[in-house]
């Protein structure tokens, strides 16, 4: 028998904030990030930033935000990715849905 809070957590949540760079701005790149998170069941936000990069933030199972994070850096997503910077971060418990800003 596991003790408390230390069973096996098949869909055990994630978070991660990236910031892309290149030109990622006016070419739907915050629209299709949405469109693609929405589609692994993630939520969080894409919100173009003053110095022309985008932030984005995806949280849900571990697999999905690896594949997000894998499709913005292929060649598949719009625009041209230059640079993505990931790090963890916290998942927020309150989180839902996909905004763009």
């Amino acid at each position: 028998m596991s003790a408390p809070g230390h069973a096996a957590e098949p869909h055990r949540t994630t978070a991660i904030e990236a910031t892309a760079t290149g030109t990622v701005q006016g070419v739907g790149f915050r629209y299709l990030t949405r469109q693609r998170a929405e589609a692994l069941g993630l939520c969080g936000s894409a919100v173009n930033r003053p110095d022309g990069s985008v932030r984005i933030t995806a949280q849900g199972p571990e697999e999905p935000v690896a594949e997000l994070v894998a499709w913005l850096r292929s060649p598949r997503a719009p625009g041209r990715v230059e640079h993505l910077g990931v790090r963890q971060v916290e998942p927020d418990p309150g989180a839902t849905g996909f905004e763009i800003g």
